[in-house]
């Protein structure tokens, strides 16, 4: 069974409104589903305190969920995210990223202008990209197709970044007429700008507490960007005026907040960036985060009362909002850190650039069997990291990983990391000859938002999948994200800086 299943015994005793029954809860973690049957009919016949059951009283508030839930004893007094930033938006979904999204801007162009001219025909489109060619239930190709051409040559300002995986920024034509992308929102990319700050959040986070959700871009996002479906939240929304000024992304209860504190959005949005990463928040509420939007703690923010009337404090107001500041500015700094390492295009110095920390710059070093540097095919991945599935979709291989012992050099750079990192390493090949050194078990199975992101890096990038090698920068790029991961999990999103 892929998707989760539940099987309920309910037995109702007594009659009238006023009759209560009682809910008991077992886990059974026999292996064998035989025995766990047994074990289940074996249990039905034991008395409740010899039964291995425990009294349940599920939370109507989180909708009465029959199982454990992990949650804050002040979680329903906390803002849900929207609470916070009310405008978000779903990320794209093109239905056709093998032509409408590539790691190569030029190649992108290249197949959509052949889609724009009206000198080829629709078999001769079909002949070289059938992706685009073929109808589904929503999409009528050739209807689409002379839609577009009856207007004229692409939008030139449709060839936008995207980030399409966590840390794995492309290319995508954006186009904003006809079903050409299957699920996009005309009002999101005139949000988009550099000085823009969005993370990515889902309804019902599936992961719970195992992994972080929360991506960061700049860009216009993948609607899978997070496994969950994603939407994106922003800092700051366009203004309409001529000016084409912006303003803050913020409920009327938490512009007040920030006013009262003497604070700004960005403040708030690497805040709750930085809570989000937070393994002991996600432990402590991976049962609420299962059922409901994330809700952020807030230093200083109302206990009582609703969040668009804050009460007045009895308790020193100023000393309290002085404190509630300085505790939220702490966490901002995190979440600003945090922030720089998770965007893949931001220099990170001590991790990408600069003087490295002798911890991270041991980690992924480009290698050869020989000893020599990597030349021609050696940049080739082909070792079977991904394969087309069903409906073109591109789906992890197992490749190649060797685990083996700590070199001497290895161990003495990243002895202090040794806890954070796992005591194992692997060195992962691109192909027979050539590899990336020592990649600490921790940072290559390191999951955000659904997918093991180094293995997915890889899988797209398979030569039968890519249509080429990797080229230098790409193989820095796999270096680069493998460090900044492993800072990441050394700070647990937490401060880098050892002034």
């Amino acid at each position: 069974i892929k998707v989760g299943a539940s099987i309920a015994l309910l037995s109702r005793s007594g009659t009238g409104a006023s009759a209560r029954g009682r809910i008991l809860y077992r886990d059974f973690h026999q292996a064998r589903a035989a025995e766990r049957r047994q074990a289940m009919l074996e249990s039905l016949d034991a008395p409740d305190m010899d039964s291995g059951y425990s009294t349940l009283e599920p939370a109507l508030r989180l909708g009465l969920p029959f199982k454990p839930m992990a949650v804050s004893e002040g979680w329903f007094d906390w803002p849900a995210l929207p609470d916070l930033f009310p405008v978000s938006f779903q990320g794209s979904e093109t239905g056709r990223d093998a032509f409408l999204i590539d790691t190569d801007l030029d190649r992108l162009k290249v197949r959509v202008g052949d889609y724009f001219n009206p000198a080829l025909s629709h078999e001769e489109i079909a002949r070289r990209y059938p992706s685009v060619m073929k109808d589904t239930g929503r999409f009528d190709a050739r209807g689409v197709r002379d839609a577009l051409l009856s207007r004229g040559g692409p939008n030139e300002d449709g060839f936008v970044r995207h980030a399409y995986r966590p840390f794995d920024n492309r290319y995508l034509y954006w186009e904003a007429e006809t079903k050409l992308l299957r699920e996009k929102s005309p009002h999101y990319p005139p949000h988009i700008s550099q000085e823009n700050l969005w993370l990515s959040s889902a309804q019902h986070l599936r992961r719970g507490a195992e992994e972080p959700q929360a991506c960061f871009t700049r860009y216009i996002a993948s609607r899978h960007l997070i496994e969950r479906g994603t939407n994106m939240f922003p800092a700051w929304l366009h203004d309409d005026s001529e000016d084409g000024g912006r303003r803050p992304n913020l409920s009327g209860a938490a512009q007040r907040y920030l006013e009262r504190l003497g604070l700004g959005v960005e403040d708030l949005f690497h805040h709750v960036l930085a809570t989000l990463h937070d393994p002991a928040y996600r432990e402590a509420n991976a049962g609420a985060l299962r059922m409901e939007w994330p809700r952020i703690p807030l230093p200083g923010w109302p206990a009582t009362g609703t969040a668009d009337v804050p009460p007045v404090s009895e308790q020193s107001p100023v000393l309290r909002d002085r404190q509630a500041a300085e505790a939220l500015v702490r966490s901002a700094a995190r979440g600003r850190q945090l922030t720089a390492l998770l965007d893949p295009d931001t220099p990170v110095p001590g991790v990408t650039t600069g003087a490295l920390r002798p911890e991270t710059a041991a980690i992924a070093v480009p290698a050869t069997t020989d000893g020599r540097n990597m030349t021609g095919d050696d940049f080739a991945l082909t070792e079977g990291w991904g394969h087309y599935g069903t409906g073109g979709a591109v789906m992890p291989g197992q490749g190649r990983i060797v685990e083996r012992a700590f070199a001497p050099d290895e161990r003495t750079a990243l002895d202090a990391a040794l806890p954070a990192l796992g005591r194992t390493t692997f060195d992962v090949y691109l192909n027979d000859r050539a590899f990336w050194r020592n990649v600490r078990a921790a940072v290559w199975n390191y999951k955000l938002g659904g997918y093991q992101v180094l293995k997915k890096w890889l899988s797209y990038r398979e030569r039968d999948i890519l249509d080429r090698p990797l080229c230098p920068e790409e193989v820095r790029r796999f270096t680069d994200t493998a460090r900044r991961i492993a800072a990441i999990l050394l700070e647990s999103g937490f401060p880098l800086s050892r002034e």
